[in-house]
């Protein structure tokens, strides 16, 4: 039997197909960043990716399945989220990702090239796809970009557009939604450069920067953000790895500082956080450190609201590491694991 230690809670999704629980919730410690586990939940298969309704009561969950969906969660009672009604068909293959924006669910479908649009309805339920919009396109390498390869979707901070990062065709492109009818469209298109593999995207506090983390090179580009004219424009890039390091490795995802002055990247392969400060001008990064990420393939990882403490998802070893973060130089240091069987994300609420 589990006590609840404090009012914050981590909502951890993980592989079921792997051996994972499905969604765990943890109490969060603020002073020390640590998890204690409270209740697990399977409401659907492979709840790989979670996110938070904007007012943080309602948890919305992929199923990455062949036949995939996405169903909605109550967290009236935040340590035992209760489904609103069954999982919904996204009408895509293994979604990856998932967001709200201009009230509705959108999820990245890795593998049916596409980008699901469901409206929100009351009390967070979800409708049927309004629209599915398809990708095309490909890229170099010969296994991983035969076709396009849709793995996230970010709301920007403006409210205005929705990007979508595409590890197929090695573009992000910004999306128009319609907030009354659904229906999305293409606006503009980043080009990155070919082979990189795009994977994630996180912008900076400020809000004119973005950083694009590439799973194929191991490397990050770092983006001018133009909220008005909705342009995504590459400026620069960075290795997330030392100069001398061998041995394949696949980065996952990047999460940025509260402050602005610093970003992580996870290496899956390497097991490792990149630990980037960021240029307090023009939000250049540069690699000042890689640290172990506490277990192996670190699948994703997410920073608090302070940025003292920072949370990964290490899918095979099965586990959440939580590290405290040097305010000074940004690099984290281990602090503790709860164990989690094939975990894959972390968000707190």
């Amino acid at each position: 039997m589990y006590e609840a230690t404090s009012d914050r809670r981590a909502y951890i999704g993980s592989f079921t197909s792997a051996g994972g629980d499905g969604i765990t919730v943890a109490a969060v410690d603020p002073d020390t960043g640590a998890l204690t586990a409270l209740h697990t939940t399977r409401p659907v298969p492979d709840p790989s990716h979670l996110a938070l309704s904007p007012m943080g009561d309602v948890l919305y969950a992929v199923s990455e399945t062949t036949d995939g969906g996405a169903v909605a969660l109550s967290l009236g009672f935040p340590d035992r989220p209760v489904p609103l009604g069954p999982a919904v068909r996204v009408r895509g293959d293994a979604p990856t990702h998932l967001a709200v924006a201009a009230g509705h669910l959108l999820t990245a479908n890795y593998g049916s090239a596409g980008v699901t649009v469901l409206p929100v309805r009351a009390e967070g339920r979800l409708a049927d796809p309004v629209a599915v919009l398809r990708h095309e396109g490909g890229g170099p390498h010969p296994e991983r970009q035969r076709a396009p390869h849709p793995h996230a979707v970010v709301p920007d901070p403006s409210g205005r557009w929705v990007l979508g990062v595409d590890l197929g065709t090695d573009a992000v492109r910004v999306y128009a939604l319609d907030a009354f009818t659904g229906s999305l469209g293409v606006h503009r298109q980043a080009a990155l450069r070919p082979g990189s593999g795009p994977r994630h995207l996180a912008f900076h506090p400020r809000g004119d920067l973005a950083y694009v983390v590439h799973e194929l090179d191991s490397t990050v580009t770092s983006c001018r953000w133009d909220p008005a004219a909705g342009e995504l424009r590459p400026v620069g890039e960075v290795r997330l790895l030392p100069a001398d390091t061998e041995g394949p490795n696949h980065p996952s995802g990047i999460v940025v500082s509260p402050d602005g002055r610093f970003a992580w990247a996870a290496n899956r392969g390497h097991d490792s956080l990149a630990v980037l400060a960021l240029d307090p001008a023009d939000g250049t990064p540069s690699l000042v450190a890689t640290v172990p990420c506490g277990g192996h393939w670190p699948r994703a990882l997410t920073v608090d609201t302070s940025g003292r403490h920072l949370y990964v998802a290490n899918e095979r070893s099965g586990d959440v590491t939580w590290f405290a973060v040097d305010p000074a130089t940004g690099v984290p240091e281990r602090a503790g694991a709860l164990p989690v069987p094939a975990a894959s994300c972390v968000v707190l609420n």
